[in-house]
This record gives C-alpha cells, sequence and structure tokens, in this order.
C-alpha cells in the first residue's frame, strides 16, 4: 500500500495540541519566545555535557538575570509583576530543554526566594531579594534531612536554640540543591522551646557549615545536591525570617512550589515527546519511516494525550494561585498527577527510540532519567496522594 501523507499540525508537532501559550497576553507571550531563545542558544547545547560531568550551570547567572523572569512582585524585586500562568509556562519551556536547568531556576527563584517574600519581614524582603532578583545572592531551600522527607512536619530533626539575639542551629540536611555553593541557605530547623518548626537564612561560610555534594547521582546531574551539617551555627535574630512561625508557614511556600513541579513534569515530559517524535519521523526501518507505523503512533498518541491532560490542570492551577484559592490538596493532585504521567510518557519516548534510547546523543535519555528525581521531590507520590485522600474522605491516614 502507497504510503499516504498528510501535513502535520504545528500544536501536535510543538507539543502545545489546545494552544496553552495563547492564553498568555502578548507582552507575556513574546518574554516567552525570548526565553526559549534563551534556551535554544545557551542551554540547550551544552545540557548533555554539563548532566555527564554533574555540572551545575551557574556560569548563565548573568544571562538569567538579562531576561527579567526573577522578581516577581513588582517594583519591590524592580521586575514587573508576571501571571501565574506565564510562570508556570515558563518552567515548563526551561524543563523542556533541561530538566537540570529548570530545578536549578526553581531552586533559587522559587523556592528560595518564595521563602523570603511568604516568611520574611518588609525589612528582610528589601535586604535579600533585590540581590537575589539580579542572581547576585544565589539561594537554596535547606528543609529534608538524611532520615526525614515527605513526614518532615512531624520527624524534623535540626533543632534552633535561641541565645540572647542569637540562634544556634545543630543538625543535618540532605538533597539540598544549589547548597554547595548557594551564597544564601534558607534552613529550617525545630525551636526546642516552642517545638515549632522555624526559618532561618544562614550565610555561605558560616562557621560550623559543612557541605559535600552528593556523588554517583543518575538524575538530575546538572544539579547539585548537598549534604549540609550545621554544627553550632550562629544566627542572629535579624536572620530568623519573622513571619514563619511555625510549619504551616513553610507550607505556604510548598504549596506553590509543588504546584511549579507539575509545570516541570510537564515539560520533562514534553521535551522527551519531542525527541521521540522527531526520531519517529526521521528512523526509516523496512524503507519508510517509523513515525508511518501504527504502534509508534499509539505512543506519540498515548504521549501528547498525557501531555496535554498536563497542561490543561497546570492552567487551572494557575488560575487558582492567580486568585489566592489554590489549596494544599488541589496542588498535592497536580503534582502527584503530572509526575506520573510524566514517568509514562518519558518510558514510552525512550521505546521510541529503542536501543537508542538509552544514549545521550538521542535526547529521550536525559529526560528518562531525570524524571526519576522529579517523581519524588516536593513529596512523593504517595505522600502527596494522602493528602488529597485526607481531602477526599475528611479522614487523615497519616502515621
Amino acid at each position: 500500500m502507497a504510503e499516504r501523507r498528510h501535513g502535520s499540525e504545528a500544536g501536535a508537532v510543538e507539543g502545545d495540541f489546545f494552544g496553552v501559550v495563547a492564553l498568555l497576553d502578548g507582552e507575556e507571550r513574546k518574554l516567552l519566545e525570548h526565553v526559549r531563545e534563551f534556551l535554544r542558544a545557551e542551554v540547550a547545547p551544552h545540557a548533555n555535557e554539563l548532566w555527564e560531568a554533574g555540572r551545575s550551570p551557574v556560569s548563565l547567572r548573568g544571562h538569567i538575570a538579562e531576561l527579567g523572569i526573577t522578581g516577581e512582585e513588582g517594583d519591590d524585586e524592580g521586575v514587573p509583576a508576571r501571571s501565574s500562568l506565564f510562570r508556570g509556562l515558563l518552567g515548563m519551556e526551561m524543563a523542556r530543554v533541561d530538566p537540570s536547568f529548570a530545578t536549578f531556576f526553581g531552586v533559587h527563584a522559587e523556592l528560595a526566594m518564595g521563602s523570603v517574600r511568604a516568611c520574611g519581614s518588609p525589612e528582610q524582603r528589601a535586604r535579600w531579594l533585590p540581590a537575589m532578583t539580579r542572581w547576585e545572592k544565589l539561594g537554596a531551600f535547606a528543609l529534608t534531612e538524611p532520615l526525614v522527607g515527605s513526614g518532615t512536619a512531624a520527624g524534623l530533626t535540626t533543632t534552633a536554640r535561641r541565645e540572647g539575639d542569637t540562634w544556634v542551629l545543630d543538625g543535618e540536611k540532605k538533597w539540598i540543591g544549589n547548597g554547595s555553593f548557594a551564597d544564601l541557605l534558607v534552613v529550617w530547623a525545630r525551636d526546642v522551646a516552642d517545638d515549632q518548626v522555624k526559618g532561618f537564612v544562614v550565610e555561605h561560610g558560616a562557621q560550623g557549615l559543612s557541605a559535600e555534594v552528593i556523588p554517583h547521582k543518575i538524575a538530575l546531574r546538572g544539579v547539585q545536591n548537598a549534604h549540609l551539617v550545621l554544627d553550632g551555627v550562629r544566627v542572629p535574630e535579624a536572620d530568623r525570617l519573622q513571619r514563619a512561625e511555625s510549619f504551616a508557614d513553610t507550607n505556604r511556600v510548598l504549596r506553590v512550589t509543588r504546584a511549579a513541579v507539575a509545570w516541570t513534569a510537564t515539560g520533562c515530559a514534553l521535551g522527551a515527546y519531542e525527541a521521540a517524535r522527531a526520531y519517529a519521523v526521521e528512523r526509516e526501518q523496512f524503507g519508510r519511516p517509523i513515525g508511518s507505523f501504527q504502534l509508534v503512533q499509539d505512543l506519540l498518541a498515548r504521549m501528547l494525550a498525557d501531555i496535554t491532560a498536563c497542561q490543561t490542570l497546570a492552567v487551572r492551577l494557575a488560575a487558582l494561585e492567580e486568585k489566592d484559592e489554590l489549596s494544599d490538596a488541589q496542588a498535592a493532585l497536580a503534582k502527584m498527577f503530572c509526575t506520573t504521567r510524566m514517568r509514562e510518557t518519558v518510558a514510552r519516548a525512550r521505546e521510541v527510540l529503542g536501543g537508542n534510547g538509552i544514549l545521550l546523543d538521542h535526547g529521550a535519555a536525559r529526560f528518562f532519567a531525570d524524571a526519576e528525581a522529579l517523581y519524588s521531590y516536593e513529596g512523593t507520590r504517595e505522600m502527596n496522594s494522602l493528602i488529597v485522600g485526607r481531602a477526599a474522605t475528611g479522614l487523615s491516614a497519616f502515621v
């Protein structure tokens, strides 16, 4: 039978089948396209090399600052406010090119800066955020511990003890992205006086603070995760986040970042889909492109369907966030759903590429590996499912 050719649809080729980007206003669409050009020119050509070498893209900090995409609170940081939808699509576009770069950016701009925005006093925001917006000071977020991940609220062991106008921090933190080189570490510790979790900004090089890069990772190798040890680190009261009085305040930051991970996961899936689609139309077998075979088209259709489902869910998430109506359970459901669909999508993409799917040169392998880290960080699927289950039943299954 002669092969029948039809024109491909731009939305299906680009992974924006339902036109999500068109929901942005004209100015934000132009800015997003500018970011895409930056990612194609400055990030994509070096992504495999940095991933294989286990190096973070710290050298790009000046270029990132010039894009004007970090600040979100208007005049406070000198950058015009951006919509929640733009910020979500920004994370998606970054992860579409390199999930490690998206994580490097998100740790600084979402977790560290987000903590200062949400939990810092006006004076603290004025002191730290401008330099962080300009990427002159890089941030990290130190919450997870060697034995405490998803159950952080109940099991946090790092302690804070007040001595006059100074706090003394003791404990360990693990998997801290950017933690080995960040200028400012947002450290969460339990106050021994009232048993509540509080936040502290610790400067790089503080006496008693040590950081060791975690080696031998197989995912997000372009992110340097650190194991931190705090041994009697002294922090002035002025550097305690003044609006962080309990884990409920920490959770205000996590709610937003879980929503951000939904976008990042969608971007990771999209990058894998693009690699698989491009390979399918170019790779020939039995005298024709493998993309002309039904089984391959079925894999591509499933990938595109899952990506589209994640995009449309995340768009609604952004609308709720814009109105300050996003709940913990909604953010947890989005993180759970999008990372699960991502994991399935990257596996299908690798399948389309066959043996070549495990080589960095062909694109899908890096997304396939990085998806494993995205699947687990910011709360495992199981932990997020319990948050959603509690919302559905009114009963807590946490122990």
